[in-house]
């Protein structure tokens, strides 16, 4: 479970440290920062997938992403009696993700390539990152380092060793340089990172693929569109807590249950619900209840990621069906870390019936996202 996230220079976010629990809620006004926040998150899981610099590229190149602030601001500042400029000369543009669990530790820093080319001018350089034990960074503890091209591994004994010494600056040591016999710990790093989830884009408009009848094959995990609904449906039927599905149905829709249809190798969701003589179809389901059969099929998923990310889950839902939803989030907490990013007063009330739940609170003041009732925990950046 993390229990560190911390984000330097990414957007609105200047320098932020958080502490979450296994079940957090990240709220604020629109603009405060959340967007910012879940992405940071998805760029950290993209280095495990070996796709930063091409994510980056895609909003806009390093220069675009970088928090466009001054490195501090003054007591004058902040009041309003002189204008916003740097306190001093700006020190090296950097883009800084880390997380920490109690267990491992990770840090990656990011800055504008000393190579552009005119083919690819947006991509940024990584120039440092690192691996750790425990939450916190230190001398004795690091056991993976990377600098500029080179990197190194601490044995079992003790002793560096050169794991790499031509890494390209688009390349991370966490794909590169993973190795379960000579880098075990790095490799073990990046598979747990490789099984996060996000969903911020689950499709439940008239033109949906959840909608159509799908291939049905094995899925153990939804698609982050959700494009494979039927199939993961049945996957929790046949090998899953089939149950606990009845059960968060009913909870949701009284008298209600989900069939899964087969024919011809293709699958397709249908729904039973009290009074109607025939089972309705994906196709003639309203939004609001095709995107909870969606979320019900990501967090009922037979085999649970260490973290599931929601951006927005309570989106087209009525609010009759908020306190399903809460309840369900709650009990998959138990096994699953869940980070939920919302709108939603009501959503918010309900997850913090739970008494492990976090609220992050954001607010922007002067373009900078902040926490001010959140307790920053202790964390050292590696420095270049």
């Amino acid at each position: 479970m993390l229990t560190r996230l911390a984000i330097s220079g990414y957007r609105s976010i200047r320098d932020l440290v958080l502490a979450p629990g296994r079940l957090t809620v990240v709220t604020g006004a629109n603009g405060a920062g959340k967007s910012s926040l879940y992405r940071a998150l998805r760029l950290l899981a993209d280095v495990a997938q070996g796709r930063i610099i091409q994510s980056l590229a895609r909003e806009g190149g390093l220069n675009s992403t970088l928090w466009a602030g001054p490195e501090k601001f003054s007591r004058a500042m902040k009041a309003g009696e002189i204008p916003i400029e740097p306190l001093a000369p700006q020190s090296r543009k950097a883009l800084k993700l880390g997380f920490a669990s109690k267990t491992y530790g990770y840090a990656i820093d990011l800055g504008p390539t000393s190579q552009a080319t005119e083919t690819f001018p947006l991509d940024p350089q990584i120039k440092l990152e690192a691996q750790w034990t425990g939450e916190h960074l230190g001398h004795a503890n690091l056991f993976a380092e990377r600098r500029g091209p080179s990197a190194r591994i601490r044995g079992e004994n003790g002793e560096w060793r050169q794991a790499a010494a031509s890494l390209a600056g688009v390349d991370s040591m966490m794909t590169h340089c993973a190795d379960l016999r000579e880098a075990y710990d790095l490799s073990i790093l990046r598979e747990t990172v490789r099984r996060w989830r996000f969903y911020d884009n689950l499709r439940a408009d008239r033109e949906a693929p959840a909608r159509r009848p799908q291939i049905g094959t094995f899925t153990p995990a939804l698609a982050d569109d959700g494009a494979d609904l039927a199939a993961a449906l049945a996957t929790i039927l046949e090998v899953g807590d089939a149950d606990g599905l009845g059960e968060t149905i009913d909870d949701a829709f009284p008298s209600s249950r989900i069939d899964i249809s087969t024919s011809d190798g293709y699958v397709e969701t249908s729904m039973r619900q009290h009074g109607l003589l025939r089972p309705l179809r994906a196709a003639e389901l309203s939004e609001g209840t095709l995107r909870y059969l969606l979320l019900v099929a990501a967090l009922l998923t037979p085999r649970p990621p260490p973290l599931m990310v929601f951006n927005e889950p309570e989106s087209s839902l009525h609010p009759n069906l908020i306190g399903a939803l809460a309840r369900l989030m709650r009990k998959v907490s138990n096994e699953t870390q869940l980070f939920v990013v919302s709108h939603s007063a009501q959503l918010v009330s309900e997850l913090k019936k739970d008494d492990c739940c976090v609220e992050i609170a954001l607010e922007k003041r002067l373009g900078e996202t902040l926490t001010p009732e959140h307790e920053s925990p202790k964390w050292r950046w590696p420095s270049r």
